[in-house]
């Protein structure tokens, strides 16, 4: 099939419209959900303009150091490490960087800050959603081959979260978003990442990790990163297993997790478009409307249904609304 008509935008907005729509829930049951908004959630964007969270802020942060690499060819990890590093820390001070930002970060960036190495910056320990909420560009970016996409999803992942599991699932959502935006169908997208578990079981990226793996109790790098592919074909087990019983009234996060961790937030994201691959305001609302982190659900829902669908299946006036639209559309151009 050929590439989707405007995905990148579609993708980039479709995130800022989860993360906005679900900012409000993120903390409320789902019986208080349901009292405030109905079954299905909110239904539009809340003001003008709609309030982002640090999902949406640490994209833009990716997708900024990302673009600058990539106009300074060839794209290599000592490219773009030092800019993800500037614009993490440019993000660590911003004075708007006060929605809820998670630990992690905030502890990985306050290390990069102090000048502390990458590789012992990071929280070793946190597979945080962090990881793979700001991926998005990853897998927008054309012209990438499979290593160097993979490399930098992982490497992004690894400023802030060490864990495995944070860095397989940030590359599977990144191949996500751009398997979806070259056109396939969305049938198809849960075996194919069950495949890529397979295919990259044992390969650990050196050139962009270096020796990330070096821990305490871990022999090898083809030990450290297995586990985060196991752990990821498990949560792929229990997204099978939701699709399944495809019950689009239910607790999105009732089988396949509440998403405060990586693997979770790409399942339960996942879910929530799969489950409505051809409304994508219906996706994201189910991902606004569960009992878990709901603003990462959605915006991962409203990234891979913007890269399925293009910018034209969103409300047109939503565009105008959204906090950061004029980031967003920038990056949108350089990769449409």
């Amino acid at each position: 099939m050929p590439p989707i008509a405007r995905a990148a935008s579609g993708c980039l907005f479709g995130l800022a419209y989860g993360d906005a729509l679900g900012a409000p829930t993120e903390f409320m049951s789902m019986e208080q959900i349901r009292r405030h908004y109905g079954d299905m959630g909110p239904d539009d964007l809340p003001g003008t303009p709609a309030r982002v969270t640090d999902d949406t802020q640490m994209t833009i942060a990716v997708a900024e150091g990302l673009l600058s690499a990539l106009e300074h060819p060839p794209f290599t990890p000592d490219l773009v490490l030092p800019r993800w590093r500037r614009h993490f820390i440019d993000w660590f001070h911003d004075p708007e960087n006060t929605r809820a930002p998670g630990n992690t970060c905030l502890r990985a960036c306050r290390n990069l800050d102090d000048g502390v190495p990458w590789v012992k910056a990071t929280v070793h320990g946190s597979k945080g959603c962090g990881a793979n909420m700001r991926v998005a560009p990853v897998g927008l970016a054309p012209g990438l081959t499979d290593e160097q996409r993979a490399g930098a999803a992982q490497l992004q992942a690894a400023l802030t979260h060490g864990h495995p599991t944070g860095l397989v699932a940030s590359e599977l959502t990144a191949f996500a978003v751009w398997w979806l935006r070259e056109g396939m169908d969305p049938a198809d997208l849960p075996g194919a990442l069950r495949e890529r578990c397979h295919e990259q079981r044992t390969v650990y990226h050196s050139r962009w990790l270096q020796d990330l793996w070096q821990q305490p109790a871990v022999p090898d790098p083809q030990t450290f990163i297995s586990r985060g592919w196991d752990e990821c074909l498990a949560v792929l087990d229990r997204l099978d297993a939701a699709l399944a019983r495809a019950d689009r009234d239910a607790d999105p996060c009732e089988i396949t997790g509440a998403g405060w961790v990586a693997e979770e937030a790409m399942a339960t994201g996942l879910l929530c478009f799969l489950l409505f691959p051809d409304d994508p305001v219906a996706a994201i609302r189910r991902g606004a409307a569960g009992s878990g982190d709901s603003d990462s659900i959605a915006c991962l829902a409203g990234a891979f249904a913007g890269a399925h669908l293009g910018m034209d299946a969103w409300p047109a006036e939503w565009a105008g609304r959204i906090e950061y639209a004029g980031d967003l559309a920038r990056f949108a151009r350089a990769w449409d």
